[in-house]
């Protein structure tokens, strides 16, 4: 029954983490298009009010005026909107699915003894640890005068994420690394919704309703924070569907897997950035598809190696009935998995000979399976499998 709770509790608030998500991009993406598509205001009159930019857009059979003010307009309006919950109930929703999948279950997802001996509660105080002390390297960097050189900023950033992803994939299983990885730049994000941007904001009005200029200071830093914001965008989104991809998080470089495709994904949202204004260059695109035909190739599946002695299929079943049923089963034996994952059953010998792909390219070719290694495959059961398969093709 526990695992069955936890299934549903995993269903609901992943939904809601998606659809809170969708609104918060949503909602991120489309300002940046609005800041990167405003045109000098046509009246004389908004331009004496303080108009700054204006567009003209139409959507949904309805035409629509967005105008924004340099600083704030002369009397703030009721009711004002704020843009803020979405991005607090991302967060929150997506701190509890990690809680509840990686830290509650930091055996079968965020452990891995082959990468490094950690208990449960060692690898929960670091992964709290990453996700708090990214916000504060991060904070601090943008604080300093190195903020000031876009380029050289970053660079740097880019190096951090470097070192961030590599520690990660060194102390966790590649699964827990690249969820973690999201949850620091996802925490830096919100934080800076948080901790800089709608506090900017709040000055900003509280000097609009004293009939006091609002220091501009405010909105340079917010728009700052909401640009580094859109860039993280993208990496984040590929960690959260990341776990479904072993050819990534369980390859032996999954740690310049995941910065290489983190990259991608940034210059993917350089290049929309900048056509946004016009004339964008396609340089970025470019360098981003490069970059994730490259990882696809270097990371391809190889033929297997010739098999040598020739393995029984007897020998492959009782692999496979003693490291892989207790989860791969039609009635699964181990409490974290009520059904089996993913819906592969592997019980009867037609079952396994019809997943053989699969079951090779996931205990042999990228060893994610079992996960966790909770049953403990040694190499050499991992070799009966890959001899199998190999003889398979040579069929």
């Amino acid at each position: 029954m526990e695992a069955y709770i936890v299934d549903w509790l995993n269903l609901l608030v992943r939904w809601m983490h998606m659809i809170t998500g969708i609104a918060w991009i949503g909602a991120s993406f489309y300002f940046i298009w609005l800041d990167d598509h405003l045109l000098p205001p046509r009246d004389a009159a908004d331009d004496a009010k303080g108009v700054g930019g204006e567009v003209w857009s139409v959507h949904g059979g309805g035409f629509y005026h967005a105008q924004k003010y340099r600083v704030a307009p002369p009397a703030i309006p009721s009711p004002l909107h704020w843009f803020k919950w979405e991005a607090y109930t991302t967060w929150m929703s997506g701190m509890f699915l990690l809680v509840l999948m990686y830290w509650y279950g930091a055996e079968v997802y965020l452990i891995d003894p082959t990468v490094a001996e950690l208990t449960a509660w060692q690898a929960i105080a670091i992964g709290a640890a990453y996700i708090v002390g990214g916000w504060f390297v991060y904070d601090l960097l943008c604080k300093s005068p190195l903020a000031s050189d876009t380029r050289v900023f970053s660079a740097i950033l880019l190096v951090l994420c470097g070192v961030l992803a590599y520690s990660l994939c060194a102390l966790f299983g590649g699964r827990g690394a690249y969820i973690h990885f999201g949850a620091v730049l996802g925490t830096i994000m919100v934080a800076n919704v948080f901790f800089v941007i709608i506090p900017g904001q709040k000055r900003m009005v509280a000097a609009a309703e004293q009939g006091v200029a609002p220091d501009p200071a405010d909105g340079i830093r917010a728009k700052q924070r909401s640009v580094h914001n859109t860039y993280f965008t993208l990496p984040v989104l590929f960690v959260m569907t990341s776990n479904h991809y072993g050819m990534a998080f369980g390859h032996e470089y999954n740690w310049l897997i995941l910065i290489g495709i983190a990259l991608a994904g940034a210059l993917i949202r350089v290049y929309f950035v900048a056509r946004h204004k016009g004339g964008a260059s396609p340089l970025p695109i470019v360098i981003a598809v490069l970059l994730l035909l490259a990882i696809a190739v270097a990371i391809a599946p190889r033929a297997p190696a010739a098999s040598g002695s020739a393995v029984s299929f007897g020998e492959v079943r009782d692999v496979i009935h003693a490291r892989c049923t207790g989860c791969h089963s039609a009635a699964p034996t181990h409490p974290a998995f009520p059904v089996a994952p993913l819906g592969v059953v592997l019980d009867t010998d037609a079952e396994i000979k019809a997943a053989a792909p699969r079951i090779y390219q996931q205990t042999v070719v990228t060893r994610v399976m079992p996960i966790g290694n909770l049953t403990a495959m040694t190499d050499a059961e991992r070799q009966v499998i890959g001899k199998w398969y190999s003889g398979l093709q040579e069929q």
